[in-house]
């Protein structure tokens, strides 16, 4: 599936190296510093993008109903969709978020186990990106973000510490400071 040798380097590389596991096996292999606009080109596939979002110094977490913990925000590209289309998107619906300006961090590299999406052990990239926010945009959020389904309720990082964390998105804070 991957089409380049850097690609490939970064496959070889990784099957000795691994930032963090969770508790399902899923494995943060690498963050790839790629130009966003590149990065389709370079690497497939990139099926997702999060978002660690910031409110003035605290790191905004979202309490996922059907996984029961919480993350950082994003979700799934849709058909012909771009990296910073999908992060916009899905923190319009997860946090009624709009003309917020995401920065671009890179992408995430994952070995992915079987589950929900994919019956199969799988390796995949997502795209990740990064926001700081005054601490007014609680509110804003708060009023105005319209998937209540999925993330049920809202916190901040400092405040939930020691709580039932997705360990993947806790050590993908470190790089959004």
């Amino acid at each position: 599936l991957m089409r380049s040798s850097a690609a490939s380097d970064v496959y070889k590389r990784q099957e000795k190296y691994m930032i963090v596991r969770d508790n399902k096996g899923n494995e943060l292999l690498d963050i790839i510093y790629v130009d966003e606009d590149n990065a389709d080109m370079k690497y497939e596939p990139i099926n997702h993008c999060l978002a660690v979002v910031k409110i003035e110094n605290d790191y905004l977490m979202g309490w996922n109903k059907w996984r029961q913990e919480w993350e950082i925000f994003g979700g799934c590209r849709e058909d012909n969709e771009t990296l910073k289309e999908c992060i916009v998107r899905e923190c319009q619906e997860e946090l009624g978020l709009t003309g917020v300006d995401y920065e671009y961090l890179g992408l995430m590299y994952f070995k992915i186990a079987p589950g929900y999406f994919n019956s199969k052990w799988h390796y995949e990239y997502g795209g990740l990106y990064g926001v700081t926010l005054p601490r007014e945009y609680f509110e804003i959020i708060e009023k105005n973000r319209t998937d209540k389904e999925e993330i049920e309720k809202l916190a901040f990082y400092n405040d939930i510490k020691g709580e039932k964390i997705a360990s993947i998105d806790e050590r993908l804070l470190d790089y959004w400071k």
